[in-house]
């Protein structure tokens, strides 16, 4: 076993101004002169950095980084920390589990890629999350309670971030689930070692502790009907997830050693699952078929199995005996085929490398053809070919190549090719296609007072249906307070509200101003600004990259196992951050379209034009002004900007 950080490739800064071959001065003076007047002045405007345009729950990542790196200051008598965890928590109540197993899209769309290295997101949210469970950070109640109810059914990552949102909004809440605990996925179909209990554990009792209630072990449909809910409840919430596992397509696949990724899974992390058999096959390439071989590496196989230990009991639903405890471990040879190339699997990088750390074999671009059983109808192999996949007009194109089947031995094949809902009970709602048909503010089609949320609407990530609840969750809100239900924003995501932050400074502003003159003299509006964050996401392209030096990434420290160690372990791999390396990680955030106090605009002003906003009248987001009576319009504030905050379009 080793402790390590991620392998560290220097990369040469790539931005120049000009390029090789260049031989003319570039001038904006023809565009920015007329007469002896400008009609190009600078202003402040706000956009989404493609962090936040990246996230599913459309978490303020540069609102907590800002927070972390210390361009906002928390409130007196407030840590740091537990300020930025506040802001992180506005979007999504489950950081320290989203920290660890997010595959951070965040991080793909991070604009410090184009100098570097993307910054640590997930590193950092992890950090937070840890502390805000070490210090017992609890949320903080509403102070006046509405008096309605609302029924939030399955009580997964939709259902608790739902729930979460609306006893923020003072609505009294019963979440109904069918199991006897609640986490959905996070709890039943991501192993502890990912996931740890405890950690998963912490965060739904911080929800549970603002007053929500719950109904476990109670489906609907079958232990309560919906005319049951309809009479108890003044809106509801369907976050029904997709826990019933796809199973193969293929002869032979209802051979009772060839189970689903799901029921796998759940019969792990319930304990009913002890040993799995010695050669395992996974059939998949997301990171739940890397769950699933991970998992099968860590289970190990044991020698002279009786009928009744079979694995494949375990997981519909019977309790192995103890000698599955007592009798030694032994190594399981597990496989993994995906239809894709491996580095065009959908499972995360990361994963996907201890993958191979651990031993596990990947057979890429390998399509199942058939399960070869034995004379016991048992499965004794997986047959597959040699393919080539490819996206046509979004849809998946499979040509397999005639003359390349073989066969793989196994003792138990597992499918994780996908979820599907199940509707017993709830049959009603199923659009036909195995989900639930619903508008922009995630409310039922043609049912008033039912919204949606999670895999039932789209399978996709953890972090999607935490953002989708929280969407539903304003949609109930205002359902229940008789609003119409507005159009959301096109970037639909928790953006940094300078209005609010300057009410909290104790400003006072209106926003009555003539629409084509600057606000540089006037006391009624906020100062030259217009936040575009709810429409508009900046690219790199805006950005003035030369302000930004190379600094090499703050990484976590990841525990790596060999396959024979792999075996019986079950402990955690990724460490959490130390608190300076937070903080150094946070100040790479390059704070895309919005200001972080860099000075480069009031410094390099010829016309001494822009200037630092006085201290009494100054907050994040209004650090510098500029005074129309001197700026000529040269351009140079916007140039030199390294956050693309400043840009020319004010003037006659």
């Amino acid at each position: 076993m080793s402790v390590s950080t991620e392998a560290v490739t220097a990369k040469p800064l790539n931005f120049r101004r000009y390029k090789d071959g260049d031989t003319k001065v570039k001038t904006w003076q023809s565009q920015i002169f007329d007469a002896g007047h400008s009609h190009k002045c600078p202003t402040y405007i706000q956009s989404t950095p493609p962090c936040q345009g990246s996230c599913p729950a459309g978490e303020d990542i540069r609102g907590y980084l800002n927070i972390a790196r210390g361009i906002e200051k928390p409130p007196a008598g407030m840590a740091w920390q537990e300020y930025a965890f506040r802001r992180l928590t506005e979007a999504n109540p489950f950081p320290s589990v989203m920290g660890r197993v997010c595959p951070a899209p965040c991080e793909s769309g991070c604009n410090r890629n184009q100098v570097d290295d993307f910054v640590g997101i997930n590193s950092i949210e992890h950090f937070l999350g840890d502390y805000a469970i070490k210090n017992k950070l609890a949320y903080i109640k509403p102070a006046q309670l509405t008096g309605k109810s609302v029924a939030v059914i399955g009580g997964g990552p939709a259902g608790l971030s739902t729930a979460y949102q609306l006893a923020l909004k003072g609505h009294d809440v019963t979440v109904f689930d069918e199991r006897a605990e609640l986490g959905g996925m996070m709890r039943y179909g991501i192993p502890g070692f990912r996931t740890p209990r405890d950690v998963l554990d912490a965060e739904i009792q911080r929800i549970l502790d603002l007053g929500v209630k719950t109904r476990m072990n109670c489906r609907i449909g079958t232990d309560i009907t919906m005319a049951q809910i309809r009479e108890e409840f003044d809106a509801v919430f369907l976050g029904l997830g997709a826990q019933a596992g796809r199973a193969l397509a293929v002869e032979g696949a209802d051979a009772p050693n060839c189970v689903t990724a799901t029921s796998f899974l759940k019969a792990f992390n319930d304990g009913r699952l002890r040993h799995v058999g010695k050669r395992v096959v996974v059939i998949g390439g997301g990171d739940t078929s890397i769950d699933v071989a991970t998992v099968a590496r860590r289970l190990g196989h044991i020698d002279k199995v009786n009928e009744s230990d079979r694995p494949e009991h375990a997981i519909v639903g019977h309790v192995a005996h103890d000698v599955a405890e007592a009798s030694a471990r032994q190594g399981a040879e597990v496989t993994l085929t995906t239809i894709f190339d491996v580095d065009k699997m959908q499972a995360s990088k990361n994963e996907v490398e201890h993958a191979l750390s651990e031993g596990i074999t990947i057979r890429d671009g390998m399509a199942p053809l058939a399960v070869v059983q034995g004379p016991d109808g048992r499965a004794i192999a997986l047959r597959i070919v040699r393919c080539e996949a490819k996206i046509v007009a979004g849809q998946l194109v499979i040509k397999n190549i005639e003359g390349t089947e073989e066969d793989i031995p196994a003792d138990l094949i597992v499918s994780a090719i996908g979820q599907t809902v199940d509707f017993t009970g709830l049959e009603e709602f199923n659009n036909g296609k195995g989900a639930i048909n619903s508008d922009k503010n995630y409310q039922v089609q043609g049912q008033p007072g039912y919204f949606v949320g999670g895999d039932v609407v789209r399978p996709h990530l953890l972090t999607t249906a935490i953002g989708h609840g929280a969407i539903a969750a304003d949609g109930i809100d205002r359902f229940l307070q008789k609003e119409p239900l507005d159009k959301r924003p096109k970037i639909d995501v928790h953006a940094f509200d300078l209005k609010r932050k300057m009410l909290e400074k104790g400003y006072t502003f209106t926003e009555a101003h003539e629409p084509t003159r600057g606000t540089d003299k006037s006391t009624a509006a906020i100062h030259n600004f217009d936040n575009r964050s709810d429409r508009y996401v900046i690219s790199h392209k805006e950005l003035f990259l030369g302000h930004f030096p190379y600094v090499a990434r703050n990484r976590r420290g990841i525990v790596s196992l060999t396959a024979a160690e792999a075996l019986n372990n079950f402990e955690e791999r990724l460490q959490p951050l130390l608190e300076a390396q937070a903080t150094a990680e946070a100040k790479r955030c390059m704070s895309c379209g919005q200001c972080f106090e860099c000075d480069n605009c009031v410094v390099y002003c010829p016309q001494v034009a822009v200037f630092k906003v006085p201290k009494a009248k100054a907050t994040i987001g209004r650090y510098v002004d500029t005074d129309y009576s001197k700026c000529i319009g040269c351009h140079i504030c916007a140039d030199v900007c390294p956050t693309g905050y400043i840009q020319m379009g004010l003037g006659e």
